[in-house]
């Protein structure tokens, strides 16, 4: 599902446009990025949290020819379930 099926799928239960609907989707997902790229957890009732990890600067190995290279260190977005959405996947 992307964006715009998402959208249609609101538009549809809820009463409204295609292009009020994708307005609110494309609202929800920048502020979910925007407080996220902050620094903030954001919580989901009945969905999920979504969070950044930092992860560390480390030594590595180029796959191709063996040789030790540095991997700069970074942040990775990280979404963890609720135990709604776990039971819903597993039964």
């Amino acid at each position: 599902m992307n964006n715009a099926e998402l959208a249609e799928q609101i538009a549809t239960s809820g009463g409204l446009t295609k292009s009020d609907a994708r307005k609110i989707v494309d609202g929800v997902f920048a502020s979910v990025a925007e407080a996220v790229a902050g620094g903030q957890e954001v919580s989901i009732n009945g969905f999920g949290k979504f969070k950044v990890k930092d992860t560390p600067a480390r030594e590595g190995r180029n796959p191709r020819t063996g040789e030790a290279m540095n991997i700069a260190a970074s942040k990775k977005l990280t979404f963890t379930p609720a135990k709604a959405v776990k039971d819903r996947l597993n039964g």
